[in-house]
């Protein structure tokens, strides 16, 4: 099920630990795709905390929440970007998105097949898109206490596994959210290093979250009608006479 936007908001923009977890992926998602001007970016679920440094270079940026969610306008004090949406029906043209965030959307749907058809309906042949799910492994997602602690929890092998099966192909994964998910001061404080000491282990202690980076496979067409030309004609007919033309 889908958590509640409203919930989702007071996590990541009114609690200490929202915002250093929000930090945290942020960073991740930005060393992934540090450049996207001129490229459309469209978030789905509640992705807007890694939207908003995109928002001046991006040529259009889109952020979709799912009915049962909920939607918030977005950004504050701007131009609404955000819009309410079925979860497998995007109110998108077909490869009309450059670049896919998907957090919060994946581990909560109910149907999580038909939304991974909707992702690769609406990328770009040449699109790429990231998926951010709560490490199956990990702290966080045996603590409810945070947004990563519902749903499905994924390991690599899992969600490599099952883009696989929808067209996509895996180019890339990291590791966020090294340090628990404590609202004490310590740790809180504390985060920023061990953010780092994870990156520089490369993710031998894997974090509490996993974002995977997917290109779009794009298949050769076949089935009837695709050649213009047979290579190996059946010769059924070879050795008849050839027809000539009856005189008038």
């Amino acid at each position: 099920m889908h958590l509640d936007v409203l919930d989702l908001r007071n996590f990541y923009y009114r609690t200490k630990l929202g915002r250093v977890a929000q930090k945290a992926v942020r960073h991740q998602v930005q060393e992934i795709w540090p450049d996207l001007k001129g490229e459309t970016l469209a978030g789905f679920g509640f992705a807007v905390p890694l939207l908003r440094p995109y928002l001046s270079e991006a040529r259009r940026v889109t952020a979709l929440m799912p009915g049962p969610q909920g939607v918030m306008p977005w950004p504050a004090g701007e131009n609404n970007l955000s819009t309410l949406c079925e979860e497998v029906h995007w109110p998108l043209s077909t490869g009309f998105v450059d670049r896919l965030i998907v957090m919060h959307g994946l581990e909560t749907s109910k149907n999580p097949s038909a939304l991974l058809e909707e992702c690769f309906r609406a990328l770009s042949p040449r699109g790429r898109a990231l998926f951010v799910v709560p490490n199956r492994s990990g702290l966080w997602a045996r603590n409810d206490r945070t947004p990563f602690g519902f749903g499905r929890p994924y390991s690599l092998r899992q969600l490599e596994a099952q883009l696989k099966q929808h067209g996509f192909q895996p180019e890339a994964h990291r590791w966020a959210l090294f340090a628990p998910p404590n609202h004490k001061r310590f740790w809180l404080r504390s985060s920023s290093m061990l953010e780092g000491v994870g990156r520089r282990t490369g993710g031998f202690y894997p974090g509490g979250v996993l974002l995977v980076e997917v290109t779009k496979q794009v298949y050769r067409p076949s089935g009837p009608g695709v050649a213009d030309v047979v290579k190996d004609p059946l010769r059924v007919l070879e050795g008849l006479p050839v027809p000539s033309p009856k005189p008038v």
